[in-house]
């Protein structure tokens, strides 16, 4: 069993494993795309933006339990790529990847980072949100997982990326990611305004 922990979704993170009833990380020597390919595709998260080593996302506990990973980046699965199993590595060296299914929001043209129009990266390029369902609920979801509080005002801006995303929230969720979304199709963006969010909170 794979998982990526420390990131801000399912689909970033440090790499860890399942094993002997304890979870356990991978040392970074050797560690690179072809690697974070793998794991990206074993966790359904698409494909490898980066491979960040040095505990990127924090340490991490318990064994280590690979280093010199040296997947070719097509097979299916972590524990098919040749390892070492015994290694002289500490948890400063934990290995970690961005998945391409991975979000990362921002909010620009405002006062602070609390503040501004909604713009998400996905598959390696920002993109605008479209307001067609940007409700309060989308807005309080966002504003939370940024650290900044509640939404006071959904402002709209123009949209003036290459791609658009759209997010439904049904009920509460950590993050976007979560709810419902739509990448890059013109039907539900269609005569839509580009969203923004001002949150009570400030950015750190």
């Amino acid at each position: 069993v794979l998982r990526l922990a420390g990131g801000r979704s399912r689909c970033e993170g440090r790499v860890e494993l399942w094993q002997a009833g304890s979870w356990g990380t991978v040392c970074d020597d050797g560690w690179d795309l072809a690697d974070a390919t793998v794991v990206c595709r074993q966790l359904g998260c698409g494909w490898a933006l980066r491979a960040p080593r040095e505990a990127a996302f924090g340490w991490g506990h318990g064994p280590v339990l690979r280093d010199e990973v040296n997947c070719s980046g097509h097979e299916e699965r972590l524990h098919e790529c040749p390892a070492a199993l015994q290694h002289d590595c500490s948890h400063k060296e934990d290995a970690s990847v961005v998945c391409s299914e991975h979000h990362e929001w921002r909010l620009s043209g405002g006062r602070d980072g609390c503040a501004g129009r909604v713009e998400v990266h996905y598959h390696g390029v920002w993109s605008t949100v479209c307001d067609s369902t940007w409700y309060s609920l989308e807005a309080a979801v966002l504003c939370h997982s940024l650290g900044c509080g509640e939404p006071l005002l959904r402002p709209s801006f123009q949209h003036t990326l290459p791609t658009k995303m759209l997010y439904e929230c049904l009920d509460w969720q950590p993050s976007l990611a979560y709810c419902r979304w739509t990448y890059n199709k013109s039907a539900p963006c269609h005569e839509s305004r580009a969203a923004g969010v001002i949150c009570n909170g400030t950015a750190a």
